[in-house]
């Protein structure tokens, strides 16, 4: 890859790759902008009203703006990607307010919607709508103030702007659609309402440009999904063709988010420039170890050390913002810091859990510089204003290099300013992956994104909302549907298949109160609206985010225990051991919203309480890992090998070793958890699972009651997922053996009572079977009857109009439509496997949850021989196995039990290789 590095000072550059893109008659559509315009070009396409206010304003264009002012201008598609602070709403939006006081200064602004602003996040809505009102005010103003009563005559008119959400009450609606705003901000939900609103769909017909704000956290959910089929929809009823903007701090690969934004046509992607400011903040990032040892040193100094190492922070900066992962992580923090510090209300918890009112709570402290600290899950990742942060501190792995990015990032709200940030590790396999993720960061590699392909229930959803404002000919349709990235590659017959399932074609489901939302006459070849229910079904069940709710823990058919997410019921199936109030249950079955479960009769649960709220591990970043694996561990079989090194001594680490490490963002503590790591495991092991190496280990816990089997596979969970239960299947119909199994980022493990016969020869050819032909029929037929399937299903189902979340204004409660869902389930499998609901299901479970393609990737890789595996037994488990074996304990309640095992492991392990 070839690039351009333009400086304008020791904070500030601009790095232009050039890379080579796909072209149509020689022309290429999808292309990086070559260099920024310099100031003077991008400002005189400004109105000379928003000029002068922009000079008043800043003192410099910030880098996406020296791009973006006179492409937007020339209504360029344009995909702009900058971090935090950098000035990318002023890029998407100063070009298009100039416009719109061009025509207001002509006399020809109506009271029309020009501009669609479209964010994922209300909150983000409500500031950019107080963000904008400044500049159109002060510049409405100085015309005032010029222009006087002259203004009345030659027809000069405010800009205007509005807030249409889910929040916006009946009275402004009412006013709105009266008086629609120039500017109109909304979300992905509320746009697809509007295309369905006769009167207020005359509004969006002048659109001139659509802005689609943190793209980066639409492109890979059915969010995004059902974004860009509104966009192609409301593109069909335009009077001329919109400008797309899109806005994101981190995204790759930007050639696929371009396609997203621009769409298709005729099988081509339209056009789509590319400006890449995204690495024009600088990082100050380091990776911490709070204590010298991970395994010995006492839980309560560890503890302390954390807090110790927080508090300094916090004092040494003036905002500080935590990154926990888990809303449970978050709080415990908070109460901890206080109770620990004296500190009251200037640290603050922000999460989903917490009501609307407290985030905007605290959001508008931290605006304010009200508050010293606030920690968060996830909630504040997203570009929401709060204000400056000088140092983002990361409690553990927040598993990719993207999101990495994007907490850091948060802190230095000038473009000029250098974002600092520190990650908190307090075991060895974070420690690695941590280290990996900032090298990554520095290194400027990102992970990639991944858009659901045919989603059928968003389509779904379309469809019926194409039908109720005309009558449709299907190829019209078909052909509108294929301009969405997402669907460009839709067979026909999944299309057909839909419509027939929308009209009621198929036998059996009107039995289950499954009705026809349209009408569909083949011979025809058209659809449309099917009874007056149909509009409000449509707008009362819009929407792809899942209704879910706590699921009540009933032990032995009639106790009442407790309660878990149903995210976390999903990753059950029966004979998982879980905690929950302190004790181990085993998980039996479920009905409807409630878990039944019994006294378990084990030492250790085999999945932690927390594991649906743990982000998994992304497979660009696992790729790095397994890349510095191979790397380290050859530097280090070196100096054992020139050194005969045979057991492990405690003495200072080589020069050589250390300068190594120094190459990476790490302390020294950091440093020497890295080298014991990695020590331990060659000289007990004699080798370390890498990119090139798939090491199996068969083992047995300290006990000597159990048998494991490990694959050190270090894929990420959702590859790990899809690879375990395709070899466990293959397992179980050569051993014929009861086995449980565990999993997590860095690999699987299969549990025995007895020692299963396996061998190189049995794993060579389970491993040559599952990479002849695809493994999804095999996961089909798995999957079948699990938790997820029985969920994911009523979600799908949701989502398509099968069964409804709310009817005539009556919502219907969850476990309502969990009774219904199973119902049409069976079904539904008894009419027609390939029904189209049915086959999202499989879809989405297979490809968005898991990652099939990427663990036939990896299977085709041994089959290929461009992956070895390698199969040893060992005496006890080696030290990249530790983590995984107590995987299950890894939470609050059962820290303690999973510390005294991992440090007895590591006893046991230094026996054999230490002094």
């Amino acid at each position: 890859m070839q690039y351009t590095i333009y400086a304008i000072n020791q904070n500030y550059f601009i790095i232009h790759f050039t890379n080579h893109f796909p072209t149509i008659d020689g022309e290429a559509v999808i292309d990086y902008v070559k260099e920024p315009f310099n100031d003077n070009e991008s400002l005189a396409v400004l109105n000379p009203y928003v000029r002068k206010w922009f000079q008043k304003n800043f003192n410099e264009l910030t880098p996406p703006q020296k791009y973006a002012f006179k492409l937007i201008s020339d209504k360029k598609n344009l995909l702009i990607t900058a971090p935090t602070g950098s000035g990318k709403t002023m890029s998407g939006f100063l070009s298009i307010i100039s416009r719109l006081f061009d025509y207001s200064l002509q006399g020809k602004l109506e009271n029309k919607v020009y501009c669609i602003y479209i964010s994922p996040l209300r909150a983000l809505n409500n500031d950019i709508k107080r963000n904008l009102a400044v500049p159109l005010e002060a510049v409405y103003s100085t015309i005032k103030k010029e222009k006087g009563i002259a203004m009345l005559k030659e027809g000069i008119r405010q800009v205007t702007i509005g807030v249409r959400t889910g929040d916006t009450t009946q009275k402004e609606r009412a006013e709105m659609l009266k008086n629609p705003p120039n500017i109109l901000v909304t979300t992905p939900e509320s746009l697809a309402i509007l295309l369905n609103s006769q009167k207020f769909v005359e509004n969006l017909k002048a659109v001139e440009y659509i802005i689609i704000d943190e793209i980066h956290e639409l492109a890979n959910n059915k969010r995004g999904v059902h974004l860009s089929l509104s966009i192609e929809r409301l593109a069909s009823i335009t009077d001329s063709k919109f400008s797309r903007i899109g806005l994101g701090a981190t995204l790759y690969p930007l050639e696929e988010a371009a396609k997203f934004l621009a769409g298709y046509n005729g099988g081509k992607p339209n056009d789509c420039l590319i400006i890449d400011a995204s690495w024009s903040k600088k990082l100050d990032v380091i990776n911490v170890s709070p204590v010298r040892d991970m395994i010995y040193t006492d839980e309560k100094i560890v503890e302390d050390k954390v807090y110790e190492e927080l508090n300094k922070t916090i004092k040494r900066n003036k905002t500080t913002l935590i990154f926990t992962n888990t809303r449970s992580g978050t709080e415990r923090v908070v109460f901890n810091l206080k109770h620990r510090y004296g500190y009251g209300e200037d640290i603050a918890a922000h999460h989903g859990s917490l009501s609307r009112e407290s985030r905007l709570e605290v959001e508008e402290s931290l605006k304010k510089g009200g508050l010293k600290c606030a920690v968060s899950s996830t909630s504040l990742e997203l570009g929401v204003d709060i204000g400056s942060i000088e140092m983002v501190v990361q409690l553990g792995s927040p598993k990719s290099v993207t999101r990495a990015i994007q907490r850091i990032g948060r802190a230095g709200h000038s473009f000029k300013s250098v974002a600092k940030g520190e990650m908190i590790v307090l075991n060895r396999d974070d420690l690695v992956e941590c280290t990996i993720m900032l090298d990554a960061a520095l290194k400027r590699h990102l992970d990639s994104f991944a858009v659901p392909k045919n989603a059928l229930d968003v389509l779904s959803q379309h469809i019926v909302g194409m039908s109720l404002t005309k009558k449709w000919d299907v190829d019209e349709a078909y052909a509108l549907i294929k301009r969405v990235y997402a669907y460009n590659e839709l067979q026909k017959s999944d299309f057909t298949a839909l419509l027939n399932y929308l009209a009621g074609n198929y036998v059996g489901l009107e039995s289950r109160r499954v009705y026809g939302k349209i009408w569909y006459d083949e011979k025809e070849n058209a659809f449309g609206k099917r009874g007056k229910l149909t509009k409000v079904i449509y707008m009362l069940n819009l929407g792809t985010i899942p209704d879910e709710v706590a699921i009540n823990v009933m032990l032995d058919n009639k106790k009442w225990i407790g309660n878990i997410e149903e995210e976390f019921l999903m990753r059950l199936k029966p004979g998982d051991i879980f905690t929950l109030g302190g004790r181990l249950y085993k998980f039996e079955h479920s009905k409807a919203m409630k878990a039944y479960v019994s006294q378990a009769h084990a030492t250790a649960p085999t999945i932690p309480p927390w594991f649906s709220e743990q982000l998994p591990l992304s497979f660009e970043l696992a790729n790095e890992i397994s890349s510095f694996r191979s790397e380290f561990s050859k530097l280090l079989a070196q100096y054992i090998a020139k050194n005969k090194i045979k057991r492990l001594a405690a003495k200072k680490m080589p020069k050589e070793i250390s300068a190594f490490l120094g190459n990476f963002p790490v302390d020294e503590n950091s440093k020497e958890a890295l080298f014991g790591y990695f020590m331990e495991q060659l000289l007990f092991a004699r080798r370390v699972p890498n990119k090139e190496l798939l090491l199996i280990e068969l083992t047995r816990d300290l006990s000597k009651e159990n048998y494991y089997l490990v694959f050190h596979s270090l894929f990420g969970r959702r590859v790990n997922d899809a690879l375990s239960r395709a070899i466990a299947i293959k397992l179980g119909e050569e051993l014929n053996m009861d086995m449980g199994v565990m999993i997590n980022d860095n690999g699987f493990m299969f549990m025995f009572e007895e020692k299963p016969g396996v061998d190189g020869k049995l794993l060579g050819r389970i491993f040559s079977e599952l990479a002849t032909g695809s493994i999804a029929p095999m996961m089909r037929k798995n999957i079948r009857n699990t938790e997820m399937m029985k969920r994911r299903f009523r979600h799908v189902a949701a989502r398509s109009f099968m069964i409804l979340r709310n009817y005539k204004g009556f919502k219907i409660g969850v476990s309502r439509q969990q009774v219904n869902s199973q119902l049409i389930l069976k079904a539904v499998e008894e009419m027609d496997q390939n029904f189209p609901i049915l086959k999202e299901v499989y879809r989405e479970i297979l490809n968005d949850v898991m990652d099939l393609p990427r663990a036939e990737e990896v299977l085709a890789k041994i089959r290929d021989n461009k992956l070895s595996y390698e199969l040893i037994e060992t005496p006890l488990p080696s030290p990249f196995a530790h983590n995984l074996i107590t995987f299950g304990q890894a939470d609050v309640v059962m820290m303690k039990d999973r510390r005294r095992y991992l440090q007895e492991l590591h006893k046991q392990v230094m026996k054999k290789i230490g002094r």
